[in-house]
């Protein structure tokens, strides 16, 4: 499509959207999961290797793995989310011409 006009993303559909936010949660409790598991182990394994350093450590360490894996995790959900529903096909991506974009007007 041309002039600018997006076509309808599937997620403007009660129901296509409902689904999706309910893969999405579903794939960020199974996410939840594996970080709690995750930190879990670091800190067992950080505590067998160096015994009580400091809590603010081990705060550190928790809060640095959980952040980043959520985080990510999160953004690659939504990510996820966009493909699988067909919004990325919706979307209008039509630029300028190389030519057009580039060249300086005329005027």
């Amino acid at each position: 499509m041309s002039g600018g006009m997006t076509r309808k993303s599937p997620l403007d559909d009660p129901v296509n959207a409902a689904h999706a936010w309910a893969r999405y949660r579903q794939i960020m409790k199974v996410l939840l999961a594996a970080t709690v598991l995750t930190v879990a182990i670091a800190m067992g394994l950080l505590f067998a290797y160096n015994g009580m350093i400091s809590v603010h450590f081990y705060i550190a360490v928790a809060l640095g793995i959980s952040l980043t894996m959520l985080l990510g995790g999160g953004l690659m959900g939504l990510v996820f989310l966009s493909n699988g529903t067909g919004h990325d096909e919706s979307v209008d991506n039509q630029l300028p011409g190389r030519d057009e974009f580039w060249s300086p007007k005329d005027d």
